[in-house]
């Protein structure tokens, strides 16, 4: 009994001690706390990262497409990039003119003239034009049938099977008889078209005009291995660069425009006449002309003879005439390959 009265006064007498330290050690707690928060707020605003209030601004104009056009992740690094001057301020291909503006407005600056940048396709073979098919039953993708490499003769034209196609998020792009067709109503220029083709053969020129004159093929074979594979392939006769050396050039057995030079207005129907090989086509818009055929085609479901991409040639007596002189610089006694006329 004497024991538990001893135990009993201890801890009456320990009582005050205890309660002093817990009150001690709540006011260390209180103390640190409003320490850190107050290390936490000066650090806040110490290391904080101002961001320019024109990106958002920007990033709001845009439309959102997130489509890599710009050659940025999307819209929000595209309008981070502007404001940083690591973009100009019209390289939204979505967005256009309006677009450019309004971003301009936004940075102060002014739009320096500009052309809307769109894809053109450099192979015009449909397949009754392609020679030395083969049967190919692997993955119905262009990728795959380019690593595989025997599915038909010519090396560098386009394989058909619509990689190009597939990757449109804007449906701009359908496959037509084995090529690409573009419907530059919906096309935005993002570029998805160009990366998608293993071959290369889909690039962005300026269109300076609706309707711009393209090489139609790829290929660098000289001119009898180009007939062996192919019925309308550019044969590299240089014909184009002699009547007009400031427009076209030939390398590599290949010719090709400088749209640096070619601003789209010139009248190039006598060269594009004698052009043996029916590889110049012009891309873009169609002619009011093909206006009903195009309407024929929405309703009926068949691609009309002339569509979106349209055959330089206007009738088939033009294409198949060639000046015996013309015939004899390109080919010397050889006959020219013939492609018939979309």
């Amino acid at each position: 009994m004497e024991l538990l009265l001893i135990a009993q006064d201890a801890q009456e007498a320990a009582a005050p001690g205890l309660g002093t330290a817990l009150a001690i050690a709540a006011l260390v707690l209180f103390a640190l706390t409003l320490i850190f928060a107050t290390l936490l707020g000066v650090a806040k605003e110490k290391l904080r990262v101002i961001e320019d209030p024109r990106i958002e601004q920007i990033g709001e104009v845009l439309p959102a497409a997130n489509c890599g056009g710009c050659g940025f992740a999307g819209c929000a690094d595209f309008a981070k990039a502007v404001v940083e001057d690591r973009a100009p301020c019209d390289g939204c291909p979505v967005g256009g003119a309006a677009v450019a503006e309004k971003v301009a407005k936004i940075l102060g600056v002014e739009v320096t003239k500009t052309y809307p940048y769109r894809p053109v396709v450099h192979c015009g073979a449909k397949r009754s034009d392609k020679l030395g098919l083969a049967t190919y039953e692997g993955v119905q993708s262009c990728v795959e049938a380019h690593t595989v490499g025997t599915t038909q003769a010519c090396i560098y034209g386009c394989l058909g099977y619509g990689d190009c196609s597939k990757a449109c998020n804007f449906d701009a792009l359908h496959m037509v008889d084995d090529k690409p067709v573009v419907d530059y109503d919906k096309c935005t220029g993002c570029g998805a078209c160009v990366t998608a083709c293993p071959r290369n053969l889909i690039e962005q020129i300026p269109f300076k005009q609706e309707r711009m004159l393209v090489i139609a093929c790829a290929n660098k074979e000289p001119l009898k291995a180009v007939k062996a594979v192919c019925k309308v392939g550019c044969v590299g006769c240089k014909l184009c660069q002699r009547m007009y050396a400031d427009i076209f050039e030939v390398k590599d057995n290949h010719a090709f425009i400088n749209y640096v030079n070619y601003a789209g207005t010139e009248d190039l129907s006598d060269v594009i006449k004698k052009c043996p090989a029916d590889a110049m086509i012009y891309f873009g818009k169609p002619r009011p002309e093909y206006a009903a055929q195009l309407a024929e085609a929405e309703a009926t479901g068949k691609e009309p003879a002339q569509a979106d991409v349209v055959k330089t040639r206007e009738v088939a007596a033009q294409a198949a005439k060639l000046d015996d002189e013309g015939k004899k610089k390109a080919f010397g006694d050889e006959e020219p390959p013939r492609g018939p006329i979309a």
